[in-house]
């Protein structure tokens, strides 16, 4: 698989009004990934905040990893490290829209 896509789940679940269901974000993002052929991974809050998981990863995995997310501190955070950042809505809309 190419690149691996760190998708921050609640911010891209509730970037469209109404907002996109859990279970349906896990669907639309894991068809868009196998659509693109990319590795795209949602982040969900855990043990550590969604950010510091990406975050981190994004300095763990190997390049390219692309980052999709809205969250300006989170986007100050990975600085250059990710090689695309794409916007919570864009996406969820790009999703959507299929």
């Amino acid at each position: 698989m190419g690149t691996t896509v760190l998708v921050d789940g609640e911010n891209v679940r509730r970037s469209l009004w109404p907002n996109i269901p859990r279970d349906e974000l896990e669907d639309l993002t894991a068809r868009w990934g196998e659509k693109h052929g990319h590795d795209a991974r949602i982040v969900w809050e855990g043990a550590e905040t969604a950010d510091d998981t990406i975050a981190r990863e994004v300095g763990e995995l190997d390049p390219p990893v692309w980052v999709v997310t809205s969250d300006r501190g989170l986007r100050d955070r990975i600085g250059d490290r990710a090689a695309r950042i794409i916007g919570g809505g864009s996406f969820a809309r790009e999703l959507r829209n299929g």
